[in-house]
This record gives C-alpha cells, sequence and structure tokens, in this order.
C-alpha cells in the first residue's frame, strides 16, 4: 500500500465520483481507476459500491477513509515539521555567553530569538571564552558570545570556527571609592599598573587577558598580580574589600555598588563581545537566525555598537 494510492482512494472517497476525483488529482479517470483496483486487490475487499448511477463506500471503504486521513494527514504534518527545521523555524540551539554579555546583548537577543523563532528550543550556558571553544569544537555548543578575539596559539583548531565582531565598549578601571584614583575623570595605564591588580586565568579568558595587556602595555610595567579570579563579580568584591583595581568591560557599572568607582582608561581602548560558531558550508538556518537577532540585539545598544 503506497502512501499515493491512499491520496487517490481519499479523492474518491471524497467526492464519490471517479470523474471529479481524477480533475480534483489533476489526472485522467482510467489510470485512476487503475490504481483503486490495484488497492482493492491489495487489501482483499471492495472499497467501493459502483453502479451505473452512483458510486458509495462500502463499510471497509468508510473504515479505510478514516484511517487513510489519519495517515496523510500526520505525513502532512511531518514534512511541514521539516519544512520548519530546514527554515529555522523550529528544532533546538544551545548558546553559551560569557557573564557580561548579560548586561549588553545578551537580554535583546533572548528576546528577538524567542519571539522569532518561538518554534526553537534554546538553551543557554553560562560559560568562559575558553570553555565555548572547547564545546563549539566538540559538537556539545551551536554558537557562542565570547570575549575578545580568540588567539590561534592558545587554540590551534579554532580556525575551524567563524566569528564575527558584534558589540565594542570601553575598557574601564575598578576602584575603591576611597582610592586617590577613584575621582580621576580617566586614568593613565602608568597610573593603573602601579595599583594591585585583581586579573583573570588567560587558560580560560585569553582573549580579554590578552586585550587588557595589550591595552597596559604601553606603560612599561609589570602588572602586580593580588588576586586572580574567574568571575567579575568576585573580582568587585575584592575591589570593594580595597584589595586592588580590575580591569573590566565598561557595562560592568551595571552591577558596581556605591563602594566602587569606575574610571575609563584613557586612550579609550576597547573590548569586543564576539559571536563564534562552527564554520561550516551547510551553515544551520537556526544558527543563522540566532546571529541575526544577536546583531539587531547590539544594533539597539549604546553607545558603540558595531
Amino acid at each position: 500500500m503506497e502512501l499515493r494510492q491512499l491520496r487517490y482512494f481519499l479523492a474518491v472517497a471524497d467526492e464519490l465520483h471517479f470523474g471529479r476525483a481524477a480533475a480534483r488529482l489533476h489526472m485522467s479517470q482510467p489510470p485512476l481507476s487503475v490504481q483503486i483496483n490495484r488497492l482493492e486487490r491489495e487489501v482483499g475487499i471492495p472499497l467501493f459500491d459502483r453502479s451505473t448511477r452512483r458510486v458509495s463506500l462500502t463499510a471497509a471503504g468508510r473504515h479505510l477513509q478514516e484511517r487513510a486521513r489519519r495517515i496523510v494527514d500526520e505525513v502532512e504534518a511531518v514534512r511541514t515539521e521539516m519544512r520548519d527545521y530546514v527554515d529555522g523555524l523550529a528544532g533546538q540551539l544551545t548558546a553559551g555567553f560569557v557573564s557580561s554579555a548579560n548586561y549588553t546583548v545578551l537580554p535583546g537577543v533572548v528576546q528577538l530569538f524567542r519571539s522569532r523563532r518561538a518554534g526553537v528550543a534554546l538553551t543557554l550556558l553560562p560559560l568562559t571564552s575558553g570553555e565555548q571553544f572547547d564545546r563549539l569544537e566538540d559538537g556539545t555548543l551551536d554558537v557562542g558570545i565570547v570575549r575578545d578575539e580568540y588567539p590561534r596559539s592558545a587554540h590551534p583548531s579554532s580556525s575551524a570556527i567563524s566569528t564575527e565582531v558584534v558589540y565594542e565598549e570601553r575598557l574601564v578601571a575598578c576602584l575603591p571609592v576611597g582610592h586617590p584614583l577613584a575621582g580621576r575623570a580617566e586614568v593613565t595605564t602608568q597610573e593603573i599598573i602601579e595599583v594591585p591588580m585583581i586579573a583573570y586565568p588567560r587558560s580560560l579568558m585569553p582573549g580579554f587577558v590578552d586585550r587588557v595587556g595589550e591595552a597596559l602595555a604601553s606603560a612599561g610595567g609589570v602588572m602586580n598580580v593580588a588576586e586572580e579570579v574567574v568571575h567579575q563579580e568576585t573580582a568587585l568584591g575584592f575591589v570593594a574589600a580595597g584589595a586592588g583595581t580590575s580591569i573590566l568591560p565598561e557595562s560592568v557599572r551595571q552591577l558596581i555598588p556605591p563602594s566602587i568607582a569606575v574610571v575609563p582608561l584613557a586612550g579609550s581602548p576597547t573590548t569586543r563581545l564576539i559571536a563564534a560558531w562552527p564554520a561550516r558550508e551547510d551553515e544551520s538556518a537556526v544558527t543563522a537566525a540566532f546571529l541575526e537577532c544577536l546583531r539587531d540585539a547590539a544594533a539597539q545598544l549604546r553607545p558603540n555598537p558595531v
């Protein structure tokens, strides 16, 4: 029994007229009659009572009509679902993000994606940049939002990952409010490098650590690392306690308690949020849709959309 035969049968069962059913199917009547006869031989029982005046369904025909309708409808539903997968309207997406994206692009991209792709199950994972690149390569992450360019030396196979800058913002120094530099409009690298630094492990955040290193390189000195932490919230806790300073993205202002001052670095060095995803010729429509939402969310932000 073929799906085509069931479609032919349903057309005749709906019309109860071979001529009208053939016209509905855009075919001539003789081949349609042949297919119905073949179906009846296959099931071993007449499906229609035929006379010169009318065509009607037998009891077996009425039963098959009900079952065939469900089968054909289910097949159509599956075809629609498959088209939705191809078009990026259904499926699932796992996206990683650095914690600092919470204060810039992440709320907007999640809102846009869920409104535009309501049929896609979105899973969000807070991960460091290094963790995201590992997962992108082993296939457990579809797209990532990382902080700053990932050095190829830190991850030689990162060439298999496509990247795109989506948002850029200034680097700032976070200082205890009682520090002599806290009231300045900006602070030079020569001044800030003299302050004990709350830094981050390069193994997990090589892009950001290198970016901060580049920004401070003009000072010509060596950072005095007082503490090394993973999360910026932890860094701010040490700053508030008077342990030193930490260089962070300017969006960190949204986390700052009254005990901490935020002072821009002279020369306005910047840090970037970057979209990263596996480099494939057959990029999924779901990933492409997420990237489009990410660009749109970033474009809505100020002061420095890219």
